[in-house]
Formats: structure tokens, sequence, C-alpha cells
């Protein structure tokens, strides 16, 4: 997904607000109105130019086009005449800038006793279809690309005329919060789920008002970490998330303010981790009840790169609190700090000799992790590291000893095992579903740039600092799951190529996996990928049941289960996950002593099958026995 700023919601000319947005971090804006006084789609071509260049100099691109295209219900002939002259402007707009997305609207904003009825009247579907029939034949002709707002009319109106259009590229642009209040059994949580999916599968961009997501703001307030996961999962890289901050008269903050902090917001609630399938992702995780809720346990969270999404799921987390944030560049760690509220420094000493944090969350490049968890350890804290756990089982070790010797836990954040897929999948195995296991595959393909493995002192693909490349920083998610659900192999074989990236580690690798009693797996990672998504494929059969998993790449996501004779969509026995990520079970973990889902020692498991693996490569892909742990 991209994140994406309205420009003119800062109250103030889109040549001021573009380098204030771009000073963020944002690299997508979208414009509507104050761009040189004027709408977007009143812009002459001298100045579309002059924008686009403004665009390129501060390294932004145009996203929407977020135009009132037809905002108008059931218009005359002279009203119609304006809207085909403000579309002209629309394609000379999206030409120049290279925006083919536009936010319209269709002829139809009912009064209140009639909204809804563009669903349910089809005299009423046909005088819009009429009326809009010029607009659409010739943005068609021109290769825009609709989003039709649900404002002013309901999302299932939307969704009936975009049925009626039969436009396949042109979708909804959703508007979360706009009727959530009135959508029949909303409070209802499989009817709320139902909707959420069926607005998402037909949506092609996103709108957030800041009173949905800012806490200091009254209105309707969305979960957007499960909607964005759901947008994830869709495999939509390139939609766009759009702030369109609607600032309240009584809001305690500035127009510029409000939508920084609403950026923010959703910066921080975008999945991190690898999505799983549309259900999974946008179902209600469990609230289950922690009785040390008012005595929370203390996190500090160290690196704000992916570190900063971490902390603001503890935030989010009873029973957590977030007591700072470290990062060596201090500047990301005065603005994470800020944004949390919370005390922030470069250097973690300020953290470890304060008594009252309880727990240091490491998630810093690969290669320092363990050396970082012991130097908390000796320090006398709890420690939870981000995947993997190191870049050398050996480093994993040494940390595992030192946390014994201290009686400290020491987990690694393989959220797969708190998802309902994963364990539901490891309960399938350890039940006998499959019957004798034979075979499984997995694989995982994704795009990452060279200015991906560039950034931050191109430490990513370095063995080092990243343990490898494409199985390590990626692959390891899926090393680690297929782990956790069927077991260690005995022995395994590897190859690594280097295929279009400049790094010195593999960004293509693949391997067989042998089990005792037979059964055998494939394993294949890339992030040479064309196509920006996160598709990962998981196929495993035995003598009796089969599974497959798919997520991300062309098609929807799936799971489906074969059992005598049938496939099914349904697990045979669900498992639903006690914790909603890695740091609530830590925090369970230290206050109740409850088990944590990967402790150290097992955190080390996929690391000592991935240096194999590597080992492998090195040997001209000879099987390298797994040693015992």
């Amino acid at each position: 997904m991209r994140i994406s700023v309205f420009t003119d919601e800062l109250f103030m000319d889109a040549s001021k607000a573009m380098p204030i947005i771009a000073s963020w971090g944002c690299e997508t804006v979208d414009f509507r109105g104050s761009v040189n006084g004027k709408g977007i789609e009143y812009q002459t071509d001298e100045e579309l130019r002059a924008l686009k260049a403004r665009l390129d100099s501060l390294g932004l691109v145009s996203g929407v086009l977020q135009s009132s295209l037809c905002k108008k219900h059931l218009p005359g002939a002279d009203i119609m005449l304006m809207e085909m002259e403000k579309l002209e402007g629309l394609i000379r707009a999206s030409e120049i800038l290279g925006a083919r997305l536009v936010r319209s609207f269709n002829c139809w904003q009912p009064p209140g006793d009639l909204i809804g009825a563009l669903a349910t009247r089809p005299d009423m579907m046909q005088r819009v279809l009429d009326l809009f029939s010029p607009v659409a034949k010739r943005a068609k002709e021109a290769g825009l690309i609709f989003g039709f707002e649900n404002c002013g009319q309901t999302a299932g109106e939307v969704i009936a005329l975009l049925d009626a259009l039969g436009v396949p590229e042109w979708g909804m642009a959703w508007d979360v919060s706009n009727h959530w209040e009135i959508v029949p059994d909303i409070e209802d949580e499989s009817k709320q789920t139902e909707y959420i999916i069926k607005c998402l599968k037909r949506s092609n961009m996103i709108h957030v008002k800041a009173t949905s997501v800012l806490p200091e703001l009254s209105g309707v307030k969305i979960d957007w970490p499960r909607i964005l996961a759901g947008v994830g999962a869709l495999g939509q890289s390139e939609m766009p998330v759009s702030i369109e901050t609607h600032n309240p008269k009584e809001s305690p903050f500035g127009h510029e303010e409000a939508t920084r902090l609403a950026y923010r917001a959703i910066v921080a609630s975008a999945p991190k981790a690898a999505p799983g399938s549309l259900e999974e992702a946008v179902a209600v995780r469990r609230v289950f009840v922690r009785t040390y809720e008012n005595n929370p346990v203390s996190f500090v969270v160290m690196g704000m790169g992916m570190g900063y999404g971490r902390a603001g799921q503890i935030v989010k987390t009873p029973g957590a609190r977030l007591a700072g944030v470290v990062d060596i560049v201090p500047g990301k760690a005065k603005a994470a700090g800020e944004h949390y509220g919370v005390p922030w420094d470069a250097d973690p000493r300020v953290f470890l000799d304060d008594p009252r944090v309880e727990v240091m969350y490491v998630v810093t490049p690969t290669g320092t992790h363990c050396e970082i968890a012991r130097r908390c350890m000796e320090a006398g804290k709890h420690v939870l590291t981000t995947k993997p756990m190191d870049a050398n089982a050996a480093a994993c070790e040494e940390a595992i000893k030192v946390a014994k010797q201290r009686g400290l836990l020491f987990g690694v954040d393989f959220d797969k095992r708190n998802d309902r897929e994963t364990l539901s999948l490891r309960e399938a195995n350890r039940t006998g579903f499959f019957g004798r296991l034979l075979s499984a595959t997995v694989l995982l393909k994704i795009l990452r740039t060279q200015e991906y493995y560039d950034e931050n002192g191109a430490w990513r693909g370095t063995k080092r600092l990243d343990g490898g490349g494409a199985m390590s920083n990626q692959g390891i998610h899926e090393i680690d799951r297929l782990i956790f659900a069927l077991g260690m192999p005995k022995r395994v074989t590897g190859y690594a190529a280097t295929q279009t990236h400049a790094i010195e580690a593999e960004d293509l690798g693949f391997g067989a996996w042998e089990f005792e009693g037979g059964a055998v797996a494939n394993f294949y990672a890339t992030t040479s990928y064309p196509f920006n998504t996160w598709y990962s494929r998981i196929e495993i059969h035995g003598t009796s049941g089969a599974y497959i998993s798919e997520v991300g790449g062309a098609g929807e996501a799936r799971e489906r289960w074969f059992k005598e004779g049938e496939w099914s969509g349904t697990a045979p026995v669900r498992i639903e996950p006690e914790y909603a990520h890695a740091a609530d079970n830590m925090a369970s973990a230290v206050r109740l002593g409850v088990p944590l889902s990967c402790p150290g020692e097992d955190g080390i498991r996929s690391r000592v099958v991935l240096d194999a693996m590597y080992e492998s490569a090195a040997r001209d892909g000879a099987w390298v026995e797994i040693k015992k742990i």
C-alpha cells in the first residue's frame, strides 16, 4: 500500500504543503484543491508541468487526483456539460502528472430518505447510468481509473454501481468511517468482518479521517491495523491509503499537526510482517483479560525502523506499557519518542540503568541481536528480539546461555506462531489430519529494490549483519512456520545465488529438507520478483489429507484443506490465538509465568536449519545433517 496525504488538508497551497509532507517521510501526495489557488482539474498545462517538476524535486509522486467530479444529485444537462469540462481537466492532469487514479462521484447524492436506494431500485440505477455513461465512456477512452467514494451514498450503493458499470479496474474509494454506524448489525463480529471483506475486495483506494484514528478527537474509531492488514493480504501493494484529515473545529490540533499525527498513526498501523489470508487479516483478535492490566509490563524498543511499528503495538496492548524508544540515529529516536509521548535516547544505557524497565525489545540489524540481548540481560532485563534470532547459531547459543544463568526470559518474535492459520496447521499435523506426512512445498516471492538494500548503511543482504539474504531476512518467516508446524528436518540441501541485486548474500535461495519418517520439503525464496507483492504459498500433503495456503501474487488469498474426497475452506481444528503478538505474550510470561510462544531455545532452530542450508550451498548442494540442539 502507498500511504498518501491530501495536500489541501494542511490548509495551505500545495507548493507550501508538499515540502512539509515530504519532511515526514511521506512519498506520495494526493491533489484536490488549493493547487495554485484552485482545483487540480483547473490547472493549465504550464501549471501542471511546473507541479510535476516540483514533485520530482522533492522525491514525491502523485497518488490520486481527488476530484469532486459528478458530486451532484441527478444533475441537469447544463451541469453535466460543466462536469464533462472538469473531466477534460482531470485527463490533462493525469497525463502530465502520471496519475491515472481519480476519485470520482457518480451523479448520486440523495437526500436522507433515499440513501441506500441506488442498490435496491432499478429505476434509480438506470437514471444514474444514463447520466453518467458519457463520463464513463470518456474516462475509459483516456485510461483513467475511477474510485467512487461512499460519501453521500453507502458502500453498498457504490458496489452496485460498479457491478452495473462493469469496468474491472474501477473500484471504491472506501472512506471506512463513512456510514459505519448505520451498517446493519455492524456490532455483530461476523457481520462486521463480512462487511470489511466485501468492501476491501471492491476498493482501489482508502480514505482515512483523523477522527477515526486519533484518540484525542471524537468520532467513529476504526481498527486501522485490521483494515490495513486486509489491504496487505489482498496483495495490493500500490493501493493508496490517503489521509483526508477533516480536522474538526473543536480539534486541539492545527490542520498541519492533525494531518501529521494521522499520517504517523497510519504508518504505525501498517502491517510490518508477512500478511496471512484476507479472512485471517481482518478477523477480530480475541482480547483476553489481562489480570495485570493495572500493573503493565514496561517495554523499551530499540531500533526505530521496524521497531517503530512494534512500539505502536505495545501502546495498544492491555498489560503492556511503552517506557521508551532507542535508535542510534538521534533524529529517529526523537521522532518516535515524541510521536508516542515517551522518553527517547540514542544510548540504551539510560534505560538499562532504570529499574522500572522490565523488557528490552531488540529490533536492530540481525547480526547485532544477541550481542545487544546479552548486554540487556547482564543489566537484569528480559529480552524480546525480532527475527531472525541472529546471524549465526553460535551467537544464539551464547545469549540463551546468559538468559538461563540469570533466570531471565529471552524470546523471539516469530509472530506467525500467534496467528490462527499457523496454529491450526500445527494442530492438524499433530492430530494426524494428513495421515503419514509425505511432502511439503514452501515458496516466498517478493520484490526488494536496490534502494532497500542500500539504505541505513547497507546492512541488509550482508552475511555479518543480515545473516544472509532472501532466505535469512524474509524467508525466515516461512522456515520457522514449517519447523513450528512439522518439526525439525534431519538433513537439508541448499542453493544460493545473487541474480539482480548488488549485495553480498543471495537474492534467490532454495533447497530440500528431509524429515525422520521419510517426508520431504522444498523451500524457495527470492527478492527479485517483478511484481511488488508478498507472495507466499505452502502446500502439504500426506497419505490421507492435503493443505494449500496462498497469499499475494496474482490470485486471491486462499486457504484450503482436503480430506475424504472434498476440499474445504475450514480448518479441521480451528485454534484461536491467545496473544495478539509477541510483546503481548512476553507481558503474560513476565507477569503470569506462561510459556513464551517462541523462546530462544525454539528461535535458534530456524537459524540452525538456515546455517545448514548455507553450508550446503557452499558445498555444491551436498546434504548437511542438522545438529541436535
